[in-house]
């Protein structure tokens, strides 16, 4: 079959258009990558098409990303873009906003991968991860048919790739506040971050060897020693802040659990993209995005065990190994409730620690989502919600998508638009956010990732009073306090 050319609407990480197989890409051999930048599979895909890329680096081979969007958030060139530097993708990406070209290749999941053949005829088509080796052989083959055949052009493409900004954080995606300290995962960077809470001011940086840190994600701290989803290295760490020392607790470097990983000792056992961190006594909860499900690691023994998900991705509650979850990415407790950002699905989701029961607050579904305040499952619409916090009585929540901050009372499920305009531009005279991926409150002051402003913002959560900690701020108006201009308004009683 001939392969159906890329009339997608704007293209990114090259000087031009590579729309036509017969002009463009003549004589490549061409992978087209179909994802959409929040899915946790495609993101388990980058790292196999990065070695297909350096193996065959100077063949005229090219991956070529199709963005195809599941979110509303996702349809925009520039937010796409933003995801393409934030997981270093080397290669172009054509925009499918209007999913046409999923279409023509008849994709129905993401990730699909389909091989093109020098000839411009299609080779083959796979759904979901794990096919490395798969592709890798069937590049192989198609280059080598190709220069027998004649059509294989006598070298790779050369292009213009995009140039990630220079700042001095870049994607932070997590905050934890202790004492006079913040901690960030200062995530594209691969580093941690000691702040000074008050200040902004860096006192510490922390960088890991054998391995080296790979997008950390969750962070959780008891004393001086804090824990870190290490979330592409598929590991569970410590850091000695005394010594700055790492550890690693549970996973194995690099090494993905495919399908589900099983208990047993720490060090024994594969993870799956641990993404959230929650210290609970001895033990260590985990939200396991990658399996979908949560998973808890004993502190004194070493060992890890799956606390809730059968592994399957869905909205499904009841019995907390039969219960169906969906990227779970945040956490926060009250008491032994433990409530959990479930991203795929938008909803906000809890497991009942005593009776080991998975329950709903808001959300219903993989594809009902939007921006919508209210009551309950009925009513109230989230987009791709990352993180969590408790403040009072209340949590918060990071409406990550629709770049917001909003209330939600856990007794009777109200859901309240709280702080953000919901544009992504920066304004000096209103609190705007793009795509927050971390909160922490300390009394009545709230530390938020502003992760695509590549900045953490401090609020007071009483007077909607809010400044830059650190990170890019406002012309004219860096460092100061920055009213909401509206009322402050403390969270409902229901």
């Amino acid at each position: 079959m001939r392969a159906p050319d890329l009339a997608g609407t704007e293209w990114l990480n090259t000087d031009r258009p590579l729309s036509s197989f017969e002009k463009d890409l003549k004589g490549q051999v061409v992978l087209l990558d179909f994802w959409t930048y929040c899915c946790i599979n495609c993101i388990h895909v980058i790292p196999d098409l990065e070695k297909l890329e350096e193996e065959f680096k100077d063949e005229p081979f090219l991956v070529i990303g199709v963005h195809s969007n599941k979110f509303p958030q996702e349809g925009e060139r520039e937010n796409i873009r933003q995801a393409m530097l934030r997981y270093k993708i080397q290669h172009p990406v054509v925009v499918d906003a209007d999913h046409k070209i999923w279409q023509s290749y008849g994709v129905r999941a993401w990730p699909t991968m389909t091989l093109i053949g020098s000839d411009g005829n299609i080779i083959g088509q796979a759904a979901g991860e794990g096919h490395y080796e798969t592709l890798r052989l069937a590049i192989r083959g198609a280059l080598e048919t190709g220069k027998q055949e004649g059509t294989l052009a006598e070298g790779p493409l050369k292009l213009k790739k995009e140039v990630a900004p220079q700042t001095e954080l870049f994607y932070p995606a997590k905050v934890l506040a202790a004492g006079d300290k913040l901690y960030v995962a200062d995530s594209a960077h691969d580093r941690l971050l000691e702040l000074n809470r008050s200040s902004g001011a860096i006192l510490r940086e922390f960088r890991a060897s054998e391995p080296p840190l790979h997008h950390p994600h969750g962070l959780a701290l008891d004393g001086d020693t804090l824990y870190i989803a290490d979330t592409d290295n598929h590991l569970l760490r410590k850091l000695d802040l005394k010594t700055g020392k790492f550890t690693t607790l549970a996973g194995k470097t690099g090494l993905q659990a495919r399908p589900l990983p099983e208990a047993g000792p720490g060090l024994d056992t594969r993870l799956n993209s641990p993404w959230a961190l929650e210290l609970d006594g001895e033990q260590l909860h985990i939200a396991m995005a990658g399996s979908h499900q949560l998973w808890t690691f004993h502190l004194p023994s070493g060992r890890i065990s799956p606390l809730a998900g059968s592994g399957y991705e869905n909205i499904v509650d009841g019995p907390a190994a039969l219960a169906r979850l969906a990227q779970p990415s945040g956490f926060a407790q009250i008491g032994r409730m433990l409530y959990f950002a479930d991203s795929e699905v938008s909803a906000i989701r809890a497991i009942d620690l005593e009776k080991n029961e998975v329950v709903t607050l808001v959300g219903t579904g993989l594809f009902r989502f939007g921006d919508r305040d209210g009551k309950g499952t009925d009513e109230v619409l989230l987009q791709h919600p990352l993180g969590l916090a408790v403040w009072r009585d209340k949590l918060l929540v990071a409406d990550t998508y629709n770049n917001k901050i909003k209330t939600l009372d856990p007794v009777t499920k109200e859901t309240r638009s709280f702080l953000g305009t919901g544009e992504e531009r920066l304004r000096p005279d209103a609190l705007t956010m793009w795509e927050p991926g971390g909160i922490d409150v300390v009394g009545d002051t709230l530390y938020i990732a502003d992760t695509n402003h590549h900045r953490i913002l401090e609020v007071d959560l009483t007077t909607k009073e809010w400044k830059v900690l650190i990170g890019p701020a406002i012309v004219g108006a860096a460092g100061a306090a920055k009213p909401m201009g509206e009322a402050a308004q403390e969270p409902s009683d229901g």
